[in-house]
């Protein structure tokens, strides 16, 4: 019993960690996965409870159970990895999908599967080697990433906060149009939060939420570093605006718009 377990963590490692060409399959085939229950996630958000879904989430609770088991298995360091705000995140997601069994929907958390898109360093290093698009534009397609995932993150407080008590908040996509109109100052006011801590909540989404909305969607119109290799050190990642090579001081010709 001692062999076949090893034999299997050997196996898994393999694959979570390993560089074979079935390993890079398996790992993007890992991706493609989480995107698909993210969008279908997005998806459901807006749509009531049946049966139907009732028992999609229970099949992508079994599959995502599976693969919480097998990166546990192979850690070499099992603490550390329940630690993991990463792990942490998908254990509320598992739980989220089999709520609806128990206790009432808590399908808004399930949003924060997308904490571990391109979190992985493993996924991230075979992408720069084998998409030369998304090696080019890795710091652009983060911060679009960040962003997504901020204003999901703050329209399931808002949800969570407000949908049983407000008749203005009664899904989540209702939640995503307060979020989007507050934090790009739109602010039309046909949906409003009620009561003193939804005005709270309101008041902390236009305080603190705006100015690091208005940061995020900067950062991906305008990343804070351009990739330009020094030919004397190396460096890849420089300023936008740099003159010289931090490492070296190399003076550097980095293509901008003079602004």
């Amino acid at each position: 019993m001692g062999e076949r377990l090893e034999r299997l963590k050997i196996r898994l490692d393999g694959l979570y960690e390993g560089q074979s060409r079935q390993a890079v399959r398996f790992r993007y085939g890992l991706l493609a996965f989480d995107i698909v229950t993210i969008a279908l996630f997005l998806l459901q958000a807006t749509l009531p409870i049946t049966p139907a879904i009732i028992a999609l989430d229970l099949l992508i609770a079994f599959l995502l159970s599976l693969d919480f088991a097998a990166r546990l298995f192979i850690a070499r360091d099992r603490r550390r990895h329940l630690l993991n705000p990463i792990t942490i995140t998908d254990a509320i997601v598992i739980v989220s999908l089999l709520a609806p069994l128990f206790l009432e929907n808590l399908g808004f958390l399930r949003v924060l599967r997308a904490l571990r898109l391109l979190r992985s360093y493993r996924v991230l290093a075979d992408l720069r080697r084998d998409v030369p698009l998304f090696r080019k534009n890795e710091e652009i397609i983060q911060s679009i990433l960040n962003l997504a995932l901020f204003v999901f993150i703050v329209t399931a407080v808002v949800y969570v906060a407000q949908h049983e008590r407000n008749p203005e908040i009664g899904t989540y996509l209702d939640a995503l149009y307060f979020t989007v109109t507050t934090l790009t100052t739109t602010g039309f006011g046909d949906v409003t939060l009620v009561g003193v801590d939804g005005r709270l909540l309101a008041i902390a989404i236009m305080v603190l939420g705006v100015g690091l909305f208005i940061r995020l969607v900067q950062t991906c119109l305008r990343p804070a570093k351009v990739n330009h290799r020094c030919p004397d050190c190396g460096l890849l990642r420089h300023d936008a605006d740099a003159v010289h090579c931090k490492h070296c001081g190399r003076v550097l010709a980095i293509d901008s718009e003079g602004d």
